[in-house]
């Protein structure tokens, strides 16, 4: 058991107050791709963008919410009886459904589920709870040179929490990296930035247009931000989720290259390959997928990809 599962249990009656508590989906330690050395990577719920591909569906919405794992149900039909609102029931099509509209986050079903079908995403984390955890593998940050990097969905949809994390961890002269889409005001992430070394900066497609389409919102917020990041010369590293039939095309290719050869402050652009991991979570969160059945691009595609944007004299990485 991890140290996040360890947690208390979801409380639906707390709520952040500004800086003093994040809600979190996820805490991974141990993490070698999100800027550099060993890294404690701690992913905040909520994000602005609804990308078709994306790998976090649990991450989206800005609230804690029932999944459902059906392969680990046993039928022991416990849910059924301890559910107070009536939100689960029985489908001869969909097997056992629930109500998201009904259900309102008592955990009573998670309690009494024998073998773990059901779970609550999303615990809410106090700073010094999260810097005990982090300090624990301080060792490996000074030998590493690693740190802490929050994720997401979009830290930057928990302002508070996020500055006042980060906040605490320069105070402990700990290395800080956030990983961001880039859609938010201004006004909420500069003060964010006074804290952070390293930026993980998103860019998902260069034609606004398409960029609506893939994500649901444009990209001109997204850029705009990026040139304000780079007249302050903070360190950034464009990341490019590189998604057959979306994004993966040369226009797009040598559009987000020639981005980034035009900014000195950007280290490199990392291309990350589209996976299929991510797809059984929208089941779970009963969602549907708009990619089922796309395949990750092949290696040879991507390398090619890679090397028309290096053609640009600049850092290429494929992976995180």
């Amino acid at each position: 058991m991890s140290w996040f599962d360890r947690l208390p249990p979801f409380d639906p009656h707390v709520t952040d107050g500004p800086g003093e508590a994040g809600l979190i989906f996820d805490i991974q330690r141990f993490a070698v791709h999100d800027g550099g050395g060993i890294r404690t990577l701690v992913f905040l719920k909520g994000c602005p963008l609804h990308c078709v591909w994306c790998q976090n569906p649990e991450s989206m919405v800005r609230q804690p919410e029932i999944v459902f794992l059906r392969n680990n149900c046993i039928d022991c039909r416990k849910c059924l009886t301890v559910c107070p609102a009536d939100a689960i029931h029985l489908s001869e099509d969909a097997g056992r459904v629930i109500d998201r509209t009904r259900c309102d986050l008592c955990a009573r079903c998670t309690l009494g589920c024998y073998a773990g079908a059901i779970n609550i995403v999303g615990r809410y984390v106090t700073i010094p709870q999260l810097m005990a955890e982090v300090e624990r593998d301080r060792p490996f940050y000074e030998r590493s040179g690693g740190g802490i990097t929050f994720s997401g969905g979009e830290p930057t949809a928990q302002a508070a929490f996020l500055e006042a994390a980060l906040r605490q961890a320069k105070k402990r002269n700990l290395h800080t990296a956030i990983e961001t889409c880039g859609f938010v005001r201004w006004e909420t992430l500069e003060p964010i930035l006074r804290f952070v070394d390293l930026v993980l900066y998103d860019i998902k497609h260069m034609d606004s247009g398409e960029h609506r389409r893939l994500t649901g919102v444009p990209n001109e917020l997204i850029l705009a931000n990026l040139e304000r990041i780079r007249t302050l010369g903070l360190p950034v590293r464009v990341r490019l989720p590189l998604v057959p039939g979306c994004n993966d095309s040369l226009d797009n290719i040598r559009a987000t290259a020639a981005l980034v050869a035009s900014m000195p402050n950007v280290q490199a652009l990392d291309i990350l390959p589209y996976h299929r991991l991510g797809e059984p979570k929208w089941g779970e969160l009963d969602r549907s997928y708009e990619l089922h059945g796309v395949l990750p691009p092949g290696k040879e595609h991507v390398e090619g990809l890679a090397d028309i944007a290096r053609s640009y004299d600049i850092s290429v990485r494929i992976g995180g």
